[in-house]
């Protein structure tokens, strides 16, 4: 019977640590955010100093922004930053002390389970080390999800101020007043950011390194180059309005359109474990061979190996980015 509980502790372990560092490269998210910062990141920040040759064209002081805007490359993601995307205050010393607990409550779990030395150390090392940045990714999906969901009636109000004749900056403080978390404490830093002297072509700018998502670095481009180059500010952010909002059902759809696939994904996974289960309740003594023979243990390992496999390339076929 101690085989069952043994079993299950390993194949979390193994799945945690599976999860959180070998399934970004496996999925391809790795190659994906490279790319994108590569292409998109950061006319969010405008440079510091800027030339303003005022004899230029307006057509060259744009084209000069972009590739400046193309040009940049991104900067390598550190703990703190991903603890604030994730929308915590924590420090990071908080952080290594609370995966510190994980891991020892799960070592005395383990060990309490009489499951061994080596898989207690697995496990404690999984929830130690997994579990914590696993939970700092979930996170920072969340908020950014809600931040895309509120973002386009977000700069439809300032669309509408600009339009009323409002300033900018005054346009952005209705959102900080009226709009829903995180919009609300992200545009309020912008606007603590410009209050303290930076321009506000880099104070937007900032918004991307808070939530790191293309329609908040589309949205500071705008900003930064009507800053530098002039123009008419409400046509081009009603047009990233529309961009922001049609984005924002292409979403949708492919979402739709991979549920199926995804349901089917879920219940060919889940199908060996509720048949092994069911299997165990029914007729215990035929199964156990599996956990206390040595070849058992071999097959089961290998079966895992290969479930785990046919798994990240099912995730893989239906991820679907755009």
């Amino acid at each position: 019977m101690q085989g069952i509980p043994l079993f299950f502790l390993v194949a979390a372990s193994i799945g945690g640590l599976a999860l959180v560092f070998l399934y970004p490269s496996l999925s391809g998210e790795k190659k994906a955010e490279k790319r994108r910062d590569s292409v998109v990141r950061t006319g969010a920040s405008v440079p510091q100093r800027t030339v303003r040759n005022l004899q230029k064209p307006r057509r060259e002081q744009i084209e000069a922004t972009l590739k400046q805007v193309e040009d940049r490359r991104a900067k390598s993601a550190t703990l703190s930053s991903r603890i604030t995307q994730a929308g915590l205050k924590w420090s990071k010393n908080k952080f290594f002390i609370i995966s510190a607990l994980l891991g020892i409550v799960a070592f005395a779990l383990g060990f309490m389970l009489n499951v061994g030395l080596l898989p207690a150390i697995g496990f404690a090392f999984a929830a130690g080390c997994g579990l914590p940045r696993w939970l700092l990714k979930f996170l920072k999906k969340r908020r950014e999800a809600k931040f895309l969901a509120g973002f386009p009636d977000a700069v439809d109000v300032i669309v509408r101020g600009v339009k009323a004749g409002l300033p900018l900056l005054d346009s952005i403080r209705m959102i900080t007043n009226e709009a829903p978390e995180p919009l609300k404490s992200e545009f309020r830093g912008i606007v603590e950011t410009q209050a303290i002297g930076i321009p506000l072509g880099e104070a937007c700018g900032r918004l991307y390194e808070h939530v790191p998502v293309a329609e908040a670095n589309f949205f500071a481009i705008v900003v930064g180059i009507q800053q530098r180059a002039g123009g008419n500010l409400s046509e081009a952010l009603g047009n990233l309005s529309r961009v922001l909002r049609d984005r924002k059902k292409m979403k949708a759809k492919i979402q739709a359109m991979s549920m199926e696939a995804k349901a089917s994904a879920t219940i060919i996974g889940a199908l060996p474990i509720a048949v092994m289960t069911l299997v165990y309740l029914t007729s215990p003594q035929y199964i156990e061979l599996l956990w206390t023979h040595p070849t058992g243990r071999v097959m089961l390992g290998l079966s895992a190996a290969w479930m785990s496999a046919g798994v990240f390339v099912m995730r893989k076929m239906i991820n679907f980015d755009f």
